[in-house]
């Protein structure tokens, strides 16, 4: 493996002279350079041979020139074959060329040889030579070489060349062709395979070409594969695999992913802080300096408060801070151009591109809001609320509706009582000082607050308060006309129920808050008093009553009634106040109690465990005015306490029941029961339940008979009810029968015309034209309506037109019943065909009738008057006036004599 530099580079299963370098090996004084080859067997038996006779190669490498004829005023390349027992022949082609001595610069470099020469003439190496790994015998011991493949180093072309084209890049040639003939092809992507024709080879040469400019931002390398194939199509060698590089060329610029950035950094940010972030993109190979963009700032405006607030990290594209002082009330943005150039931001060879960088400074809490004024003053009527007294204005320079401009107003001292409040206008940032709760002129004739504003958000760190964030403000309390007032409200008395009218409860006085200031007399009256029962006196404000007071009342709740009275006095305005008297009624034992229930049914057959009536009192008293009640039956009239008894079961319920084998007829039976309550006194009470006695059944349940026949009705009773219910229904099934008779003689009647002249709910079929007016002889003029009806009236009786009504009287057809019989229908239409013939009224169905005839004349005249003429005094000029509907009207007429 040969480099141009002499130095060997072991690569595994390369055998032989590196196939695509061109040795350049420059010399300097000297007349020998070494040249290294390597076939992977210690180069036994290897021989070089040069193509110039004038340079020869000895075993070790070295390239020496034969006599003194050798000139190297141009540079010079001639071929070199290394062939050998173990390997087949070799080639490469080797440049010499002439150079300076080294400077100390250059010796910096040691190993690099030949990177410039002083002849302007610039050599062009012709192609490399890619050989076919060969095959062959082994001389000495008589065994067949094992094949072995190239590793053939990349081929790189450069993007966009100018040509011309076809541009050879390589030469490929077999050891065999000289001695068949040899057809070489190459396949892949760019040359069978689209993109087809990229690369093209000589079949014959074996030579590669490349047929249009690459461009390596489309595809950066290609592989394709060389093929050596006899006259016949057989394979000869193995195939090569090329890789093609595609050599980048700067011909992209950056590309900014946005054209407009915005970014933001807060006020007063120290040096360094990092502001945002800008990036550009280079289709060039990044690898090289074609693709490694480079960024710096062009402009910053405004350059306030210096030129250079920001600078731009050159590899990165991170935008910070390099300099204090950003005061977003100064300065609220700024636009920075950035540019990004690539060739690693060489401005001489690369490609720029630029993009606008805006940078918006972000508001901080750095000043303190400041009242306007140090002293406010206002005032406020007494006992009002939610009435705002006065504005506190302040000002603050941060951004407007923000946390760091957003006031709050705290009051913090002179309101320990908290009638005030310092609201926030969110429009205006003003305080609204608002009263919250009633002041009394007469306890406060006026407040001296202290208030302090500050921001929704905290200062910034440093930033302290100002003086004026506190400021002072005077109210004045106003007095005003205040109602009087009860001192207890609802006030609370008690007395027993049943006071005769006229009895004094209580005196219900109110008192005035204005009488320090203001000498006012108070009246009183009277509400709300659901029952009526008390009167007040206007001056002094005695309750008495008017009527007794019951506590059993609707209008009494929970033993207590509540009136309402009012107290005005008379200043201006004269105001009012109300108070509330509720009065607790104590019971007394004024109700006496009711049986419970009224009503009730027993057996007949007494059964001395399950046979009774359970029953209560109610008492409309309370404990100990009500229960435990005492049940007694009267001993007058004496057949009560014969036949029925009463027993106590609790203090409220007591059982009725019949005496024991004592045997009552069925029937409803009156029983009078004595209630006495526990009052002191206590009432009593004599109440009359009715007790219906009736035959019960095995469940002590009455018997439907046995009910009936306790109501009191005899049997002869009960036998005739029943009689007259069978009566009612043999009735109804009577008419039943009957109706569905009278239903079937109406479907099988048959009706007295025929069907067909049947008109009722009938469509009726006019599909009979006469001929027209030409086919008939009709005499028209008979059919005129006559100017007056003289001739009429002479003619005589028998001859008259048939389309003139007779003047005589109308004849009379007969009137339809209202409920016709069906069978009736049929006499009900003859009759009225019959007096339809004989009706000399009414026109024959046959005649010609004259509709809207308007007579020989008209009243209207004529409307020729209203024809147009072209000659006359008219004027239309008007018509000009009488807007776009009638222009066409005035461009007929408007026009003057000219038209």
């Amino acid at each position: 493996n040969v480099s141009s530099s002499g130095s060997c580079t072991p690569i595994p299963i390369c055998c032989g002279l590196c196939p695509s370098s061109i040795m350049q090996l420059s010399l300097k004084t000297v007349t020998r350079r070494n040249m290294k080859f390597d076939d992977c067997l210690g180069n036994e038996a290897v021989a070089f041979q040069s193509s110039d006779p004038i340079f020869s190669v000895r075993t070790d490498g070295s390239i020496f020139a034969q006599g003194e004829g050798a000139s190297l005023q141009k540079p010079v390349q001639f071929k070199l074959t290394a062939s050998g027992p173990h390997t087949h022949i070799w080639e490469t082609v080797v440049q010499l060329s002439l150079i300076e001595p080294p400077s100390p610069q250059q010796n910096e470099n040691e190993g690099e040889v030949g990177e410039r020469s002083e002849k302007k003439d610039v050599f062009q190496a012709p192609p490399p030579v890619i050989m076919f790994s060969g095959s062959g015998l082994n001389s000495s011991k008589g065994l067949r070489r094992q094949k072995r493949d190239w590793v053939i180093p990349p081929i790189n072309v450069a993007e966009n060349s100018r040509g011309p084209f076809p541009q050879m890049l390589v030469s490929i040639r077999s050891d065999q062709d000289q001695d068949i003939s040899i057809r070489y092809s190459i396949t892949g992507v760019g040359a069978d395979q689209p993109p087809n024709e990229v690369f093209n080879i000589d079949p014959v040469l074996g030579k590669m070409f490349v047929t249009k400019p690459l461009d390596r931002e489309h595809r950066s390398s290609y592989h394709l594969r060389a093929h050596a194939v006899d006259m016949n199509g057989n394979q000869v060698e193995n195939p090569i695999d090329l890789y093609i590089f595609v050599i980048d060329m700067n011909d992209n610029r950056p590309e900014f992913k946005n054209q407009v950035y915005n970014g933001s950094v807060d006020e007063g940010s120290k040096p360094g802080t990092y502001v945002m972030h800008l990036s550009a993109f280079d289709a060039d190979d990044n690898t090289t300096a074609n693709g490694m963009v480079r960024y710096r700032i062009l402009s910053q405006t405004p350059h306030s408060p210096i030129p250079n607030m920001f600078t731009i990290n050159s590899e990165t594209g991170d935008i910070v801070t390099v300099a204090p002082g950003l005061d977003r009330e100064k300065v609220s943005q700024y636009t920075i151009i950035v540019q990004a150039t690539d060739m690693e931001g060489n401005l001489n060879f690369g490609l720029s591109n630029t993009a606008t960088a805006i940078i918006t400074v972000t508001d901080i809490n750095d000043n303190p809001p400041m009242l306007t004024s140090k002293t406010f003053t206002a005032e406020v009527p007494e006992n009002r609320v939610d009435v705002v007294l006065t504005n506190l204005t302040v000002i603050d320079a941060d951004q407007p509706h923000s946390p760091n401009w957003n006031a709050i107003y705290r009051i913090i001292s002179g309101d320990p009582s908290g009638h005030f409040t310092i609201r926030t206008d969110p429009i205006t940032n003003d305080g609204m000082v608002t009263v919250v709760k009633p002041v009394d002129f007469e306890m406060n004739h006026a407040f001296m607050l202290t208030v302090v504003v500050s921001n929704q958000a905290h200062l910034a760190s440093g930033i302290q308060s100002s003086l004026q964030s506190t400021a002072g403000i005077t109210i004045s309390v106003q007095d005003v006309n205040e109602p009087p007032y009860f001192p207890t409200n609802p006030k609370h008395i008690r007395f027993e129920e049943g006071v005769p009218a006229g009895t004094s409860l209580t005196t219900f006085s109110a008192s005035d808050p204005d009488q320090l200031q203001m000498q006012q007399t108070i009246r009183y009256s009277k509400l709300t008093d659901p029952a009526d029962w008390l009167s007040i006196n206007r001056t002094n404000g005695q309750i008495v009553t008017t009527a007794m007071l019951d506590r059993e009342s609707v209008n009494v709740k929970n033993n207590i009634y509540e009136a309402t009275f009012l107290a005005t006095d008379n200043g201006f305005p004269a105001a009012s106040g109300t108070g509330t008297l509720q009065i607790y009624l104590i019971d007394i034992n004024d109700n006496p109690p009711v049986l419970i229930p009224r009503e009730s049914q027993i057996c007949e057959r007494t059964n001395r465990n399950a046979n009774g009536v359970n029953i209560t009192a109610a008492d409309a008293d309370t404990d100990p005015n009500a229960g435990p009640f005492v049940f007694e039956l009267p001993s007058f009239p004496t057949n009560i306490r014969r036949n029925w008894t009463i027993s106590r079961i609790s203090g409220d319920y007591a059982r009725l029941g019949l005496r024991y084998q004592i045997y009552l007829e069925p029937g409803v039976y009156e029983v009078p029961v004595v209630v006495s309550d526990s009052g002191n006194p206590p009432l009593s009470n004599k109440s009359v339940i009715k007790v219906k006695v009736c035959p019960c059944d095995e469940n002590g349940d009455c018997t439907t008979l046995g009910a009936v026949a306790a109501t009191g009705l005899g049997t002869g009773a009960i036998i005739s009810i029943l009689i007259c219910i069978i009566i009612l229904l043999s009735m109804v099934l009577l008419f039943v029968v009957w109706i569905k008779r009278r239903e079937k003689e109406r479907q099988t009647k048959q009706l007295l015309i025929d069907p067909e002249d049947d008109v009722r709910d009938n469509i009726l079929k006019y599909d009979e034209e006469g001929g027209g007016e030409e086919d008939q002889d009709y005499d028209l003029s008979q059919l005129q309506q006559p100017d007056s009806l003289e001739h009429i009236i002479s003619k005589p009786p028998a001859v008259r037109r048939v389309d003139e009504r007779p003047i005589i009287p109308e004849s009379q057809y007969p009137i339809r019943p209202v409920v016709p019989h069906p069978g009736d229908i049929g006499d009900f239409i003859h009759e009225g065909l019959r007096a339809a013939d004989n009706d000399p009224t009414a026109p024959p169905y046959d005649s010609l009738l004259v509709f809207d005839y308007e007579g020989s004349g008209s009243t209207a005249g004529s409307v020729s008057s209203l024809n147009s003429s072209s000659t006359g005094d008219q004027d239309y000029d008007y018509l000009n006036d009488w807007g776009p509907r009638f222009k066409k009207l005035a461009d007929m007429y408007g026009g003057g004599d000219d038209d």
